[in-house]
């Protein structure tokens, strides 16, 4: 897929507020820290449509970027240890929840994991709570630039290995990505061109 634009829509925190626009779209969430504005400057060939901040917690809100005029790419906040307060986490929490059991022109979701970590409780959570809910979505293990090829594979196994037990019967699907060297940005958006296409066509 090219990306021949990407604009900023709207930034909101009620659900009811999203674009009325009935065409695919994508969530990009994750723990805080993890990568997710550079990963979505890396796949929008934009340095800036994201903000990047050296602060943890810095997107607030649902973010809306139509792409190529026929789907959102759609920028949630961060979960973990943002240095927010608690009113404003639970807030967050609340409308994140609505966003994914009430957002209808959701497609899908990427759940962005730090390939340098040990499985985390949160992702962990937060994956299989999407599960549950039938919610489609695809894991992207970012920074992999920052591990040795073994180091990168066994993280992902444990990631997967743990995700799995005992709830499903095949991992979901997933990416290795890194926004320093440009890697799994065109799996990711031809994978999202493959189902904009089986929409059109069905």
């Amino acid at each position: 897929m090219q990306i021949k634009s990407a604009d900023f829509v709207m930034s909101n925190s009620e659900v009811a507020k999203c674009p009325a626009e009935f065409i695919p779209e994508y969530a990009f969430i994750g723990r805080s820290n993890v990568g997710k504005s550079s990963l979505i400057n890396l796949l929008t060939n934009r340095k800036n449509l994201a903000k990047t901040s050296g602060r943890p917690g810095k997107t607030q809100l649902i973010n809306h970027f139509r792409i190529n005029n026929n789907w959102f790419l759609v920028d949630l906040p961060g979960y973990g240890y943002a240095k927010v307060s608690k009113s404003a986490k639970k807030e967050f929490q609340k409308f994140i929840t609505a966003y994914f059991e009430q957002r209808k022109q959701l497609v899908s979701a990427f759940v962005l994991i730090d390939s340098r970590h040990e499985p985390q409780k949160i992702d962990l959570e937060f994956m299989r709570w999407l599960g549950e809910r039938e919610i489609p979505f695809s894991i992207v293990f970012t920074k992999a630039d920052k591990l040795k090829p073994k180091a990168l594979e066994r993280n992902v196994k444990n990631y997967l290995e743990q995700l799995t037990e005992g709830a499903w019967e095949e991992p979901p699907n997933y990416f290795i990505s890194s926004s320093a060297r440009g890697d799994g940005r065109d799996e990711i958006l031809n994978y999202i061109e493959t189902i904009n296409r089986q929409i059109r066509e069905s």
